[in-house]
Order: C-alpha cells, then structure tokens, then sequence
C-alpha cells in the first residue's frame, strides 16, 4: 500500500500524516498493518523476495508515533533530543523530525545527517564533549551553536574555533551503576571540578548556557536521575555564585528503556524538577533517548542458511550474527530472541505454534566461532531457508555493525511499515 493511503484515526491522525510526507520517508512504499499484523507483513516480504533471502529489518512508524505520545504524556516538559548514534536511518529521523523532536550529533556525520533532511540547526545539540577540532568548525560553519564539554582543553577548543558557541557543562553522574553501559568512566566532570570549569569558560568569555549528564544508557534505577537533577541544580547555584549569567538549559540526558522503568523515571524527574527548579523561570529541560524510540521499532528477520543435528541439538546458522546487527550482544549488553517463522518447512503453521521444540544453538555467517548469537534456545524443528524473526531490534544494532568477512551490515534493507497503535 502506498503511503499516502495509509489510513489513521483519533490523535495521531495529523502525526501520521506529517512524517508520510517528512524526508525519509516520503516517496517510499509504506504498508499499512493491523496492531498484530507484523508477521503476515514479514511473510509477504519473504514471499516476494524467495531468490534474495537476504536479512531485512521493518520500521514500524507507527509505533514512533505512538512512543512520541507517550513521551509528551509522561514528560510533558521535557523536550527529546534524539540520539542519532542509537540508529541514524533516515526514515527514523524523518519521522522524529515531522514529530517535533530534536537531535543529539556526537560527529560532523551526524550531524551532515540530520542538516540534510532540512532540520534547522538549533534543533542539534553536539553533545560529544570530546570533539576533533575540524569537527567544532564545521559546526560553527552550519549553525550549530549548542554543545557539551567536561575539560579545560575543550573549552580552549571552542574558544579558538567556535567561540559563540553556548555551552552546556557534562556533570558525572552521582549513580550510574545500574545502567547497562555506564558512561561515568569516559565522560563527566567531576563536583570539584565544576567551578574551575565555570570561572575557566567566564575568563575565555563563553556563554554556559546549562549543565548536561547522563546516567548511562539503558539505565535500571531511576533514583538516579534525582541525584542527577541535584548535583545540576547546584552546579547552577554555582555559576550564580560566580557572577556569570543565569544558565537556561538542564539537559537530563538518556538511558531510557521502553518499559515500566520508562514510567518509573519519568515520575523520577518531574517530581526531582519540582523539588530543584520549581523556582527557575524560562528553564527549558532537554533530553537526549536513543533506544526508546528506536529499540522497539524495528524488526529484524534472518534467513537460515546452515543447520547440524548432533544428538537433541539443533544448530543453525543464520545471514546476520554478533559482526552485524547481533554486535549488540557484546557492545551493548543486550538480550535478544528470536522467534521460528518455517516459511519453507511449515507454510501452514509457519510459526510454529504446538511443536515440539529442542535445545538450539544459532551462529552467525562469519567463520569466528565468536559469532554466536543464541545457546540454547528453544526452537521448533527448522530447515534450511526458514526464517527466524528478531523483536525489538533498533538500538545500536545496525548502527555499530561491520562488513567483517564480507557481510555487510549496512546493506540490510529496511522495509517501512505503519501499524495502528496507541
């Protein structure tokens, strides 16, 4: 179905519309589903490439749409600034962009990125504290005029190069031990050096227009954003204190997961907003998710193209694996399933439902025995050219995989779809 035939009701009827015509997306082939429709899609895909079998991902837009809902219900004054390394295709961005989110660039690619699916450049935040000097003149050269630093040398960076550029101070976070990546270790100023920092960026005349931190990606304990939120109010006081111009911007960071944990740390900040910024008027609160927009968007299907029997084992081997999209295993410390679609085997149950399954063991294609994506696993007998299906697979998945033995990660197709979900 093409897009402009997609069909919506209720409150996101006009969002719908929106990111149909956004850069992106408009031109290409979107397909209408149902709330459960996912696997009929993947299996229309599959029928109509059977000589490719090559893996591809489905963007559900809809669920962006949805997801963004729920940012605006649950964080109502908390504006997204979208963390483009989490995943950077364009009709992700596009859709985000129609939606009225921001951007996170941590490089001049990302940002070349979003400049080029005609977003304005105060909607970017170059939150990389740490940046090349080309890079830092190639942001002044397009607008963008908001960035993040931890370090003397950064500030003498900016000063040379982009020296009306509005600053936001990275705090270290007080906790981020129960993120899936702490971020601490790398980046963050610790609480003795926020005054050197301040009185440094005052006497090379920058503006610090906010303070920024970030409790880790894929944070579990929302407590930490109230330490967080604290350590920031008072890094304000201090700048005050200095006699430098009141700051305007709290940036929250990231590390949201699209679960309950969501909900439990939106109540975190704004109750933790409450309590330190009640009294700061004209405060504009910024934050930067990867993975709870893009997490849960996409999903994957591999092709099986190898299997072994030894005893009760099953052994697969599949077109994607740990040098691709699975690099997520290792570099992001996530858990993946996988679910049977026995498009060859089993066309009248292709899911398989009431079989027998066994202990299964599933590899990637590359010849290291590193890249294993699944031990035992649970699956129903499978042949060679059946298919398995991966949910929730659009956080630093593709982004961060690699051409490692000749498969190339970045040309994983992408097919977008539209459900009706709220």
């Amino acid at each position: 179905m093409a897009s402009e035939q997609i069909r919506a009701n209720g409150s996101n009827h006009k969002s719908l519309r929106s990111i149909m015509a956004a850069p992106g997306v408009k031109g290409k082939r979107v397909t209408s589903i149902s709330k459960d429709g996912l696997t009929n899609l993947i299996q229309s895909i599959i029928s109509k490439k059977q000589e490719q079998k090559e893996p591809f991902y489905v963007l559900d837009l809809g669920m962006v749409v949805s997801l963004m809902e729920k940012w605006n219900r649950s964080l109502p004054n908390v504006r997204p600034f979208y963390a483009v390394k989490c995943n950077p295709e364009p009709a992700l961005l596009g859709t985000l962009a129609a939606l009225g989110a921001g951007f996170d660039c941590a490089s001049r690619a990302e940002i070349e990125a979003v400049l080029a699916l005609g977003v304005s450049p105060d909607r970017i935040v170059y939150a990389n504290p740490c940046k090349a000097e080309s890079h830092i003149k190639y942001a002044a050269s397009v607008g963008v005029n908001l960035t993040t630093f931890d370090s003397l040398d950064e500030i003498e960076k900016i000063r040379r190069w982009h020296p009306t550029c509005a600053l936001l101070l990275r705090l270290k976070a007080p906790d981020d031990s129960g993120a899936r990546c702490p971020l601490g270790p790398k980046y963050g100023a610790l609480p003795e050096e926020v005054t050197p920092l301040l009185q440094a960026c005052h006497a090379a005349h920058l503006t610090v227009a906010g303070i920024s931190f970030h409790v880790g990606s894929g944070a579990s304990h929302s407590g930490a954003y109230h330490g967080a939120i604290e350590a920031a109010k008072a890094a304000f006081d201090t700048g005050t204190k200095l006699g430098m111009p009141r700051m305007r911007i709290l940036n929250v960071g990231g590390g949201f997961t699209m679960d309950s944990k969501f909900d439990d740390a939106a109540i975190t900040i704004n109750q933790a907003l409450e309590t330190y910024f009640a009294n700061e008027p004209g405060l504009i609160v910024i934050s930067e998710p990867g993975r709870f927009f893009a997490e849960s968007a996409f999903t994957l299907a591999v092709n099986i193209i190898g299997k072994r029997v030894r005893g009760n084992l099953r052994e697969y081997w599949i077109n994607d694996g740990i040098y691709g999209s699975m690099n997520c295993l290792l570099y992001d410390h996530a858990t993946v399933t996988a679910t049977p679609l026995a498009w060859l085997s089993n066309r009248t149950n292709p899911t398989c439902r009431g079989t027998k399954t066994y202990p299964s063991t599933v590899f990637g294609p590359t010849c290291d025995a590193l890249d294993t994506v699944l031990t035992g696993h649970q699956l129903p007998e499978l042949q060679v050219n059946d298919w398995l299906v991966f949910p929730n697979m659009g956080a630093y998945t593709a982004s961060a995989g690699s051409n490692f033995n000749g498969f190339k990660t970045s040309a994983i197709s992408i097919q977008l779809a539209c459900s009706n979900v709220s």
